[in-house]
């Protein structure tokens, strides 16, 4: 069949090609960018403190977010791990911990909280917003495959045999975790990503919703780019109950695509 721009003719998507998944090994020098932009970095806005809880990708831990919480607490932010070891998958068997967890550190702060999922962790962090929009801030993912053909990963295999779990069980939760929050939310996305199709990324905009493109970001490399850490950092900072969209401006402009390019899924 044929294909074009990541789907096939028979209107399925397909994870991403082995050059684009080859290229992954550039995450390293997205990190090295980081420290060397750290100066620039630090002139994000300011946070107001309060908590935020980071949500590492499949087969990664804690130590995967340790810049992003780094970042953001040298920005005033009052971040958590999510302490669960290495994340190997299983949506519906992870819930109840994650929920607790939430439910801990919402508890111990008397504030609602911000969760920054990378990969499989903002699938976790849509679906914690859903069960408990009470104790939720904002929601922002980073290379989240939530939408549409959630299949077309290079991981969806080995996902299945390490969580028991198929990608098309639990149809209706999947559905609403794709659908609109209760709360705000960005989705932080690259096309060049070579792990999942950036099209799995997309939610549907709304006036508290949206999606922001990276360009050339890697999947490995999301959590610690520097144009996207700066996303991170300026959508946190918002006024809680409050929304505007991503003011594409700063010392990483040129990283971000227009709004307007962005395909709604």
């Amino acid at each position: 069949m044929l294909e074009r721009d990541g789907a096939l003719a028979s209107g399925r998507l397909r994870p991403p090609g082995l050059g684009l998944l080859f290229a992954e090994a550039r995450g390293l020098f997205e990190l090295n960018a980081s420290v060397l932009l750290s100066p620039l970095l630090m002139r994000a806005p300011r946070g107001d403190g309060h908590p935020v809880l980071a949500l590492p990708g499949f087969l990664a831990s804690d130590l995967s977010m340790v810049p992003m919480r780094r970042y953001l607490s040298e920005l005033g932010y009052d971040t958590h791990a999510w302490r669960m070891g290495r994340n190997l998958g299983g949506l519906a068997r992870m819930r109840e911990a994650l929920r607790a967890r939430l439910a801990e550190i919402h508890a111990a702060t008397g504030r609602k909280v911000s969760l920054v999922g990378w990969s499989l962790g903002g699938v976790y962090a849509r679906d914690l917003a859903l069960q408990a929009p009470d104790m939720v801030r904002y929601v922002v993912t980073l290379g989240s495959p939530f939408a549409d053909d959630v299949r077309a990963t290079n991981a969806t295999r080995l996902y299945e045999a390490l969580s028991g779990e198929r990608v098309e069980d639990f149809a209706e939760l999947r559905a609403a975790i794709a659908g609109e929050l209760p709360v705000p939310a960005s989705s932080i996305y690259s096309r060049a990503d070579g792990i999942v199709n950036w099209r799995t990324c997309l939610l549907r905009p709304s006036e508290r919703a949206e999606n922001i493109e990276v360009y050339l970001a890697s999947h490995i490399g999301l959590g610690v780019n520097p144009a996207a850490l700066w996303a991170v950092a300026d959508r946190l900072a918002q006024p809680e109950g409050e929304f505007w969209p991503f003011d594409r401006e700063g010392p990483f402009a040129i990283a971000y695509a227009p709004p307007e390019q962005a395909v709604s899924p």
